[in-house]
C-alpha cells in the first residue's frame, strides 16, 4: 500500500481498521480508491482497484443497495457487499465485504433456483455425498427433529431402504428436475418429499443444497386419482378402462381367452324396492362372490350399474368357458344376506372367446354383451356363448340406440292420428296421436322395435314429453283454423306414468300450448294401473283434478281388480283389438261383460282394431260408444286429416 494512502485520516482508530475481520475499503465518490485494510488486500491478491471496478462502485453507492457475490479469488465463497457514505454531502465512501455464512449462502443458491422463500412446508439443506453439514430449523422440523441433531446425519437414514440405490444414482449426477423420494420421519412414519439439488463449491469441496419440499398429500392426491382412473370405488374392483388394457395385454401374448360379461338379474327391482343404499350394498357383496371364482387365469372389473366383466386366460376351447360361468352360477344359487334380509339373485352371463368372437377388446366386450342380452331377454340365470345368430339382433338395437338420440333433434320423429267415431252420432270424437320414427335412410321403423329401446337407455322420458307437446301443439293449431275440438289420446310407457313429476309436466305443456285440459286424454295400460295401485290412484287423482281425461287401453289382457277399478278416476275403457278380431264365442262375451261393466261404472268404452262390417255391427248392439280401427280409417299424417274434418262424419 503507497504512503499516501497509508496517510489519508480515516474516521476509524487505525488500529481497529487493520484488525477487523471483514474487508473494508474507502474510495472518493468516483470509486477512486482512497485506503483499504490488510482484509481487503489478501481478498484480491492486492489489486484493491479491481476489486472496486468489479463491486460496480457507482450502482453500489446507491443508498441502502447490496448485493450477494462470488470473488473470482476467493474459492466460490459468498460475500455481502454494502456501501455508505461516511456523511452527508462527504466525498468518502466506505465498501464492506462480509463472507456469508453457509447456510445463508443457500438462501441464495435457491434464489437462483427460483424457489419461494416462505413455503412452510419446504426445507434446505447442505450436504456432501449425503452427510448432512448444514441445514434450517423447516427441514429439521420436517423429519421430526431439532436441528442439531439433523448435525451429520445420513441421508440413506432419512429415506426407506428401497430408495438408497436411486439416491446413490442421483448423487453422481445433476438432475434439472425435481426428483421424489420415500422419506422417514424420526418416529418412523414415512412421507412423500420432493428434492432438487444444486452443487455448490465450497472451498476445496464441491458440497450441494438441496430444497426439499413434503409433497405427501400431494402423492395421496395423486394415487387417489389414479385409484379412481383404473378403480371401481365402490366395489374396489378394477373398472372397464382397466379391463381393456388387461384383454388388450392378453391379445398381445396370443393366448387363448374368454370374456365373460356378467348382469345381475332383477337388481332394478330390488333397487327399487329397498333403496339405492340396499343396491350399493347388493353390489358389494355380488362383489366379492365374483372375487371367491378369482385365480391366476381370471381377471374380474366392474363395467358399470349391475354389470361385471371377467377375463378368463388360457382358454383352449369353449367348453372351459362353459365351466367357470356354470362355477359363477352355482356360487351364486347361495343367498346374500344384507341387514337381515336374505335375498336370491342371480346372473346373466354372455361370453365371447378370441380370437373366434373378436380380435380386439373393444369387439370381444361387445360380443358378450349382445350374448348377455339375449339371455337376459329369454332365460336369465343362465350364460351364452356368442354366435353370429344373436348378433344381428343386438346389432339392430345397438343401432337404434345411437340413431334415435339423433332422431329428435334432426326432427325424424313424426304423429300420425287415428280417428276414434262415436257409433251414436257417426262424428269423429277423438284421435289418437301414435309416434312414427321417419328414418332418413331406414324408412319407416315401428314404434315396437325403437320404443323398448327408449325405455332401456332413458330417452322415452324426452320422446315422451315431445310427443303430449306436440300433441297439444297440432290440436290447438286444429281448433284455431275451426276444426271441430276433439280429444286427443296420447299413450304412456310405464317409466313416463312413474314420474313423480308427470302431473306438473303435463300441465307446463298444457299452459306452453294453450290447450284446454279436457281436449288430452292420457292412456295408459290396463297392467300398468295394476303395478302400484295406490300412487296410481293419487296420480289419476291429481290428472283429474287438472282436468285432463285418462283411459285404461288394451282393457282385457290383464287381470284387474274391480275393487281398484272402482276406484280409478278414468273416463273410458279401451277394449284390446285380440277380442275384436276374433270372432270367437267366448271373447264376445268378454266385450259385452267389458261394455257392460264400464257403464255400470259411468265409464264410456271404445273398442279398437275394428275392420269389419260384421263387428261394427256386434258392437253397435251391445251399444259399445266408440270404436276406431282400419274399417273407418288407418292412423294419419295431419295434412290427411284436413278432409275428414271438413266432412265431420266418417261414413
Amino acid at each position: 500500500m503507497s504512503e499516501r494512502l497509508r496517510e489519508l485520516a480515516l474516521p476509524i482508530d487505525d488500529w481497529i481498521f487493520q484488525q477487523m475481520n471483514d474487508a473494508l475499503i474507502f474510495v472518493d465518490g468516483e470509486g477512486k480508491l482512497l485506503r483499504f485494510n490488510d482484509k481487503a488486500e489478501e481478498l484480491f491478491n492486492g489489486d484493491v482497484q479491481s476489486l472496486v471496478e468489479l463491486l460496480d462502485f457507482r450502482q453500489l453507492k446507491i443508498e441502502g443497495t447490496q448485493k450477494m457475490m462470488e470473488l473470482p479469488h476467493a474459492s466460490g465463497q459468498l460475500y455481502k457487499t454494502q456501501c455508505r457514505q461516511l456523511e452527508k454531502n462527504s466525498s468518502l465512501y466506505a465498501i464492506f465485504l462480509q463472507p456469508v455464512s453457509l447456510i445463508d449462502q443457500t438462501f441464495e443458491v435457491k434464489k437462483k433456483m427460483g424457489q419461494r422463500l416462505t413455503v412452510p412446508t419446504e426445507g434446505m439443506v447442505i450436504h456432501q455425498d449425503g452427510k448432512i453439514i448444514d441445514c434450517d430449523d423447516t427441514l429439521a422440523h420436517m423429519f421430526g427433529y431439532e436441528k442439531e441433531e439433523m448435525m451429520n446425519q445420513d441421508a440413506f437414514t432419512l429415506t426407506e431402504e428401497g430408495e438408497h440405490e436411486a439416491l446413490h444414482q442421483l448423487f453422481l449426477s445433476y438432475p434439472e428436475q425435481p426428483y421424489v423420494l420415500k422419506a422417514i420421519r424420526k418416529g418412523g412414519a414415512s412421507f412423500y418429499i420432493e428434492v432438487l439439488a444444486h452443487p455448490y463449491p465450497h472451498g476445496d469441496r464441491i458440497l450441494r443444497v438441496a430444497i426439499v419440499r413434503d409433497i405427501t398429500e400431494r402423492v395421496h392426491n395423486e394415487k387417489k386419482i389414479e385409484f379412481m382412473s383404473y378403480y371401481d370405488e365402490l366395489t374396489d374392483l378394477p373398472n372397464r378402462y382397466y379391463f381393456m388394457d388387461m384383454v388388450k395385454e392378453a391379445i398381445e401374448e396370443k393366448e387363448g381367452l374368454a370374456v365373460h360379461f356378467i348382469d345381475l338379474d332383477y337388481f332394478k327391482q330390488i333397487n327399487d324396492t329397498l333403496g339405492y343404499s340396499f343396491g350399493d350394498e347388493l353390489l358389494k357383496a355380488c362383489a366379492l362372490r365374483l372375487k371367491m371364482l378369482q385365480d391366476a387365469d381370471t381377471f374380474i372389473a366392474r363395467m358399470g350399474g349391475d354389470e361385471f366383466l371377467v377375463l378368463q386366460r388360457h382358454v383352449s376351447q369353449q367348453s372351459d368357458a362353459e365351466s367357470w360361468a356354470e362355477k359363477l352360477i352355482e356360487v351364486f344359487r347361495k343367498p346374500v344376506v344384507i341387514d337381515g334380509y336374505e335375498l336370491y339373485t342371480s346372473v346373466s352371463i354372455g361370453i365371447s372367446l378370441y380370437p373366434e368372437h373378436g380380435k380386439t377388446a373393444e369387439d370381444l366386450i361387445k360380443q358378450s354383451d349382445s350374448a348377455m342380452y339375449t339371455v337376459k331377454e329369454q332365460h336369465r340365470n343362465d350364460y351364452l356363448c356368442y354366435n353370429a345368430a344373436i348378433s344381428e339382433e343386438f346389432e339392430q338395437m345397438l343401432s337404434i340406440d345411437s340413431e334415435l338420440r339423433k332422431a329428435l333433434k334432426d326432427n325424424q320423429l313424426e304423429l300420425h292420428y287415428q280417428p276414434q267415431k262415436s257409433i251414436h252420432t257417426g262424428e269423429i270424437v277423438g284421435l289418437e296421436a301414435l309416434i312414427r320414427w321417419n328414418h332418413p335412410v331406414k324408412g319407416r321403423i315401428s314404434p315396437a322395435t325403437f320404443i323398448p329401446v327408449a325405455e332401456k337407455n332413458g330417452q322415452i322420458f324426452e320422446i315422451g314429453d315431445w310427443v303430449i307437446r306436440e300433441a297439444c301443439r297440432q290440436n290447438k293449431q286444429w281448433q284455431e283454423e275451426g276444426y271441430p275440438a276433439v280429444v286427443v289420446g296420447v299413450n304412456l310407457s310405464a317409466l313416463q306414468f312413474l314420474q313423480k313429476d308427470l302431473v306438473t309436466r303435463v300441465k307446463q305443456i298444457l299452459e306452453e300450448t294453450a290447450l284446454a285440459p279436457m281436449y288430452l286424454e292420457l292412456e295408459i295400460t290396463e297392467s300398468m294401473a295394476m303395478t302400484n295401485e295406490e300412487y296410481i290412484i293419487q296420480t289419476l287423482n291429481e290428472l283429474r283434478n287438472l282436468g285432463v281425461h285418462v283411459s285404461i287401453d288394451d282393457f282385457g289382457t290383464g287381470y284387474s281388480s274391480l275393487k281398484y277399478l272402482s276406484r280409478f278416476p278414468v273416463s273410458k275403457l279401451k277394449i284390446d283389438k285380440v277380442f275384436i278380431s276374433e270372432n270367437q264365442e267366448q271373447n264376445q262375451a268378454i266385450v259385452k261383460s267389458i261394455i257392460h261393466m264400464s257403464h255400470s261404472l259411468n265409464m264410456k268404452v271404445i273398442a279398437e282394431g275394428v275392420e269389419t262390417a260384421e263387428q261394427l255391427d256386434f258392437l253397435k248392439n251391445e251399444k259399445c260408444d266408440e270404436i276406431q280401427g282400419y274399417f273407418y280409417s288407418k292412423p294419419l299424417p295431419p295434412e290427411q286429416l284436413i278432409t275428414i274434418f271438413k266432412n265431420k262424419t266418417i261414413h
